[in-house]
């Protein structure tokens, strides 16, 4: 057993106001001994996508070593859910960045790097919402990422990609008993899909759930307001935890026996029968 926590944030385009804001809960949530705490998408800048391609920087870039810093500091693993990562072509770099999850280990390196793969090139003007298109500013990953955490092997993903279950397949395939699935969802459609979506990969999955998550009004330009309510999902597609309508963090106990358990009630591995499926 053990207790991780999801973070959830107003974030703007004010960087070192997001890092301080950052910094304070993830204190918080170590010191109520989470070993694992997870904050959301774009945690260190949500605005103007111009600005954000101008402040992108390499993965070992100052902003990203303070928060590897904070990781080794309090010992704990420390899921950054995404920044601005700088693309490495010169060209391409005045032109998009990644949206990248940063996973530091106790000892503050980097454990796993994510670049988000499905981008966010959506139209709900029609449904009251907003229109976005990531994809103009933003670069896509193509690789599907795995790693090892104290509550067992975590697949990585970012908000959008939540809508795209073969990408949890591969990562169960892979050895995945957790999801990592930090976001800033639209305020319109987390009122209507957030919780069923994060419970279908739970249980689909049967791997626990990890979702912080951004709230609240942003400066930013295409993204008015995110729903929020980050929260944490056990393999049976339970919510044990829940953050309000405010930035802060929320906390459970995680038993990675649970994935084994809720595994040998619907053995779904050994029930599958498509051909070529995960």
């Amino acid at each position: 057993m053990a207790i991780v926590a999801c973070v959830q944030l107003s974030s703007t385009s004010d960087v070192e106001r997001n890092l301080a804001v950052t910094e304070a809960l993830v204190r918080r949530a170590a010191a109520a001994g989470a070993v694992l705490v997870a904050t959301p998408e774009a945690t260190t800048y949500l605005g103007p996508h111009d600005q954000k391609v101008r402040l992108a920087e390499p993965v070992d870039g100052p902003t990203h070593r303070r928060l590897a810093a904070l990781a080794a500091e309090l010992g704990i693993h420390l899921l950054v859910g995404s920044v601005a990562e700088r693309h490495p072509d010169p060209e391409q770099a005045r032109q998009r960045a990644f949206n990248t999850s940063l996973l530091f280990g106790p000892d503050g390196g980097l454990r796993a790097r994510y670049r988000k793969i499905h981008l966010f090139d959506v139209d709900l003007a029609a449904a009251g919402g907003v229109r976005f298109e990531e994809s103009a500013r933003t670069a896509a990953g193509d690789e599907v990422v795995v790693a090892d955490t104290p509550i067992g092997r975590m697949g990585l993903s970012v908000c959008f990609d939540l809508r795209f279950p073969e990408l949890y397949a591969r990562q169960v395939a892979r050895g995945a008993t957790v999801l990592a699935v930090p976001s800033a969802f639209t305020e319109r459609t987390g009122r209507d899909h957030w919780h069923v979506l994060l419970r279908a990969r739970a249980i689909e999955a049967q791997c626990w759930v990890l979702a912080p998550a951004q709230w609240g009004a942003h400066d930013d330009e295409g993204l008015r307001r995110s729903y929020g309510h980050a929260l944490i999902v056990d393999p049976w597609g339970t919510v044990v935890a829940e953050c309000g309508d405010a930035e802060g963090i929320c906390l459970a106990e995680v038993d990675p026996g649970r994935v084994d358990e809720v595994r040998a009630r619907i053995p779904m591995a050994s029930n599958r029968r498509l051909p070529g499926a995960c």
